[in-house]
């Protein structure tokens, strides 16, 4: 379960990275949204002009995600299987 766990996580943190790679800006959500909420601090993004909540992610995040998925795979594929016991 421990190793497909941190398998999953690997993938994931992989398919973050590959998208953060491709995009350069990300609109969360928009002020015609009803569920807009202005005063929602979000974790990593800024207020442009418009009010809208923009994600701009640097361009060495993609490379550090994938680097970090990838080892978090290679951990999962070293850890020992598990054992069933009769």
């Amino acid at each position: 379960m421990l190793r497909a766990s941190f398998f999953a996580g690997g993938m994931f943190v992989i398919m973050l990275g590959f998208s953060t790679m491709f995009v350069d800006k990300i609109v969360l959500n928009s002020k015609e949204d009803p569920r807009y909420d202005p005063n929602f601090r979000g974790f990593y993004t800024t207020v442009n002009e418009n009010r809208q909540h923009v994600f701009d992610p640097p361009d060495w995040a993609g490379f550090s995600l994938l680097s970090v998925g990838g080892i978090t795979i290679l951990y999962a594929l070293a850890l020992p299987r598990a054992v069933a016991h009769h």
